[in-house]
Formats: C-alpha cells, sequence, structure tokens
C-alpha cells in the first residue's frame, strides 16, 4: 500500500471535485469475497427489493452521483469447474442489474445508475429499447457500461461453442453501437412525440424514420419503438484493457475506467487514452477517468486498522481463485517455485492467470497477491483527513477523474463514506452537494443532456431529407 500523504497546502482556485461512484453488482459476492458472512452485513439480502432501496436513499444521502452496477453471463467456471462459484456466492446467484433500476430511481431523486449489458449476444433493437424506457422512466438518469462479455460458460449459453474471438467481438461492438446511434439520435425527431389530443395525433409521422440497417452482423428495419428521452443515448462507461479496447473507449466513451501501479503510469494511461480520442476527431477533455478505490475509514487510525484486520479474517481465497479463473490451486503448490513451473507439474497451461501474473512469479507471491485485498495505488486505510488527503493526490497528481467505490461491507462501507470521508471532502470543496434541481447523468458530468458534436453518436441524429413516414 502507498504510504498515505501527509497533510499539505490546497490552492483556493481550480479546485478540481471527485465524481463517486459506487460499485455494486446484484450478487452476494462481487469483488470483496468472504465478506458476506461478516456481521451485520446485508449481502445475502440482495434479494429483497427493500436491501435496493435502502442502498439507493443511502447513497444518494451520502452525495455518490451514481450506482454502478456490474455484470456478467455466465458464470466463471474455469477453476474446478462451476461448483467453487457456486459454494462461494461468487457472481451467482446473479440478477439483471436493469431491472433492478427503476425501483431504485422511485425512491430517488438525484442519483444515477450506470449498467453493464454486454454487445455480444443480445440484439441491439431490442437493447435500445430497454435503455430508452430507463432514460424516459427516471428522467435521463442512465448510463450504460459497455462491455463485450468473456467467460466461455456465456457464451455457451447464447449456443456457441466458445468464446468469440477478441477482435471479433469488437467488431461486432462497434456495429453495435452503430445500431444504437441510429435508433437513439436518428430514428426520431426532437417533435414527433405531439400528445396532441385536440388533432387526435399521438406522433407525427413525418418526424419518425426506419434506419434500415444492413451490416455485417446485425439487421435491423426499425423505427426506435420509444420517442426521444432526456438523453436519446445514454452517458457511456467503457475500460481500456487493449489495444483494441483503447481504439474502441476512446472513440466511443465518455468515462473510462483506468488504473496504474503508481502516479506516473496511471497519468500515462490518461494522457494516451485522451491522444487515442483527439485522433479520432474527439477533444481529450470529453474524457472523463475513473479508477476503482478501496476506502477504509475509522475516527482514529487505530479504528481504521481494526476494521481493516477484521475484514481481513472473512476472505475467502477459494472465491478469488474463482474470479482469478486460476488455472491451478496456488494453495497446492511449493510457494518456492515459479508458476511455470507450477503449471507444468500440474499439467496445466498458461491461459487465463497470464492476464495478472507473470511465469517467473513465485508461487507464493502469487498467492499472497490473490489472498489479499486489493492495496495498490487507490487504497487507503486511515482517518477521514488521512483519507482525503490521499483523494487530493490522486485528483491532483494523477489526473483522475472520479472512483469507483469498492464495498467491503453493505452497508458500513457507505455509511462511512456518508458520515465521515464525504463531510471532509466537502469542507476542501472536493466534494459536489446535491444540485438543487434534478438533472440527467450527463449533465450532471459534463453540464450537457446530449452527446456533443464530436462524438459519434450525433452524426446519426435526425435529418429531415431521410425517408419517413407519410
Amino acid at each position: 500500500m502507498d504510504a498515505l500523504p501527509q497533510a499539505f497546502e490546497r490552492p483556493v482556485t481550480m479546485v478540481r471535485t471527485l465524481h463517486v461512484n459506487l460499485f455494486e453488482m446484484a450478487c452476494v459476492s462481487h469483488i470483496v469475497h468472504g465478506m458476506w458472512r461478516a456481521p451485520e452485513n446485508a449481502r445475502h439480502r440482495v434479494g429483497e427489493l427493500t436491501f435496493w432501496l435502502d442502498l439507493a436513499r443511502r447513497a444518494e444521502a451520502a452525495g455518490v452521483e451514481a450506482i454502478f452496477l456490474a455484470d456478467v453471463i455466465g458464470v466463471y467456471d474455469r477453476f474446478q469447474g462451476t461448483a467453487p462459484a457456486l459454494r462461494t456466492g461468487m457472481q451467482i446467484p446473479n440478477l439483471d442489474p436493469l431491472s433492478i433500476v427503476p425501483a431504485m430511481a422511485a425512491v430517488t431523486t438525484h442519483l444515477h445508475f450506470a449498467v453493464t449489458a454486454s454487445t455480444s449476444y443480445e440484439p441491439p433493437f431490442a437493447f435500445a429499447r430497454r435503455m430508452s424506457t430507463l432514460d424516459l422512466l427516471t428522467g435521463g438518469r442512465i448510463g450504460w457500461n459497455v462491455v463485450t462479455s468473456y467467460l466461455p460458460n456465456a457464451a455457451r449459453n447464447f449456443g456457441l461453442s466458445e468464446e468469440i474471438d477478441h477482435d471479433v467481438r469488437y467488431d461486432k461492438a462497434a456495429e453495435y453501437l452503430e445500431v444504437l446511434y441510429k435508433l437513439w439520435e436518428g430514428s426520431w425527431s426532437e417533435w414527433a412525440w405531439q400528445n396532441d389530443a385536440a388533432r387526435n395525433v399521438v406522433t407525427e409521422p413525418e418526424g419518425v424514420r426506419r434506419i434500415e440497417h444492413d451490416g455485417e452482423h446485425f439487421r435491423v428495419e426499425g423505427p426506435h419503438l420509444v420517442q426521444p428521452t432526456p438523453q436519446r443515448t445514454p452517458v457511456l462507461f467503457q475500460a481500456t484493457g487493449s489495444e483494441r479496447g483503447l481504439k474502441t473507449a476512446s472513440l466511443h466513451a465518455e468515462a473510462i475506467f483506468i488504473g496504474g501501479r503508481n502516479a506516473a503510469e496511471t497519468r500515462a494511461n490518461i494522457r494516451r487514452t485522451r491522444q487515442a480520442a483527439e485522433q479520432q476527431g474527439r477533444k481529450g477533455e470529453d474524457l472523463l477517468f475513473y479508477v476503482m478505490a478501496g476506502l477504509i475509514v475509522g475516527r482514529t487510525e487505530a479504528e481504521a486498522q481494526e476494521k481493516l484486520e477484521r475484514y481481513r479474517q472473512f476472505y475467502d481465497v477459494e472465491a478469488a481463485h474463482v474470479h482469478a479463473q486460476a488455472e491451478i490451486d496456488l494453495r497446492e503448490c511449493d510457494p518456492d517455485i515459479t508458476l511455470g513451473e507450477a503449471l507444468v507439474q500440474k499439467n496445466a497451461s498458461f491461459g487465463n492467470m497470464g492476464r495478472r501474473f507473470g511465469a517467473e512469479q513465485r508461487v507464493g507471491d502469487a498467492l499472497t497477491q490473490i489472498a489479499h485485498f486489493d492495496e495498490g495505488r487507490y487504497f487507503a486505510v486511515g482517518t477521514p483527513e488521512q483519507i482525503a488527503d490521499a483523494i487530493e493526490v490522486w485528483l491532483d497528481d494523477d489526473g483522475i477523474d472520479g472512483i469507483n467505490l469498492r464495498q467491503y461491507h453493505s452497508f458500513e462501507t457507505l455509511d462511512d463514506f456518508a458520515q465521515l470521508i464525504a463531510p471532509e471532502l466537502r469542507k476542501r470543496g472536493r466534494l459536489k452537494p446535491n444540485p438543487s434541481a434534478p438533472e440527467t447523468f450527463r449533465a450532471r458530468l459534463s453540464g450537457q443532456d446530449r452527446v456533443n458534436a464530436r462524438h459519434p453518436a450525433h452524426s446519426y441524429k435526425f435529418s429531415p431529407m431521410e425517408t419517413r413516414f407519410s
């Protein structure tokens, strides 16, 4: 863990504020495995509507901008089959994130919602309608985390024998987004929806058109089935895990998940992504950058450290193996040999583990890495003042814009943020208060409801010269 910075003098002008998402998933064990067993943890209630209503109310009161809902559409079954995932609750059972949002939106006013959904398997026409429905019903409080799905079980769930090749997934995603932009931005004019009882006109036919998309992966006639929504296109999130991912995210995303082992690496990753966006006709400032952050706070340093040790007692190493999609059980190997040697001994290939570990890494070191909380650059334990000091460094030195707040304990993590961290950030001008009136997710992040003219979605806006209904 990086040492927490000492308090320092902060400039009184140009103070950068923090965007905060609460990182969630509709399952018992999301990313801090085993913590569901901790006393008073409410994770076992994820199948109860009251859990999500309680979560939403608490998040909004804390000043969290959005609940970010992760998702998978398959089981992590590379490590010893499906049984370990089921036994440990590692992202199974897992509920549909889009179905949870309306209930949370109904009991909040300013809270936004980002949902994860894949472009690999669901037809774009159906997904476009579901997202527009959410955007309409929530008053524009919706974002979409664009993913392409990578679990082999997900592919088999949708009738394929194996995963779609990485680059093919991104080719398909590019066309998927094109179809969505045509539906969201280009199928309906702003004036088509009339609801005019005097003239007996719900929708002006001249203001609606079919999209007539005929591509390599999709054929969609249209028109879109939902009238224009507050945002039309939801706020787009994406990660940049590969060169192809970087190209796609820098073209389409408005908020990007980034990381680094230190400030210099994070700054380099941000700079590289901004440059990629500029090469595609956008501006670097069109993008916001988020990191995953773990914050464990106490009223004293001793209290924070006690909380950390208490949490560590519940960590589930088996579930961590499942999530890492490990080819072998590191607990069964000699800790002094290399991973490459261990894989040879177990007659296993260096497959998915290669994303996280090196062949020359010692088994003991890899086990230590997998068997503990992520305590890298964006992890802080301490008093509210120390946590705020760390966040200010991340904002000012690393150049991030926001965090996905990792939950260790539901709802202790959120309550700690609300009661201890948020007040200190507000005192320093680092956390914006809730706006006086409801606003769209995009307006909260960028000041405008719709995508700007540099975003590729803008080029598909409705044109009066297109073929229309009459």
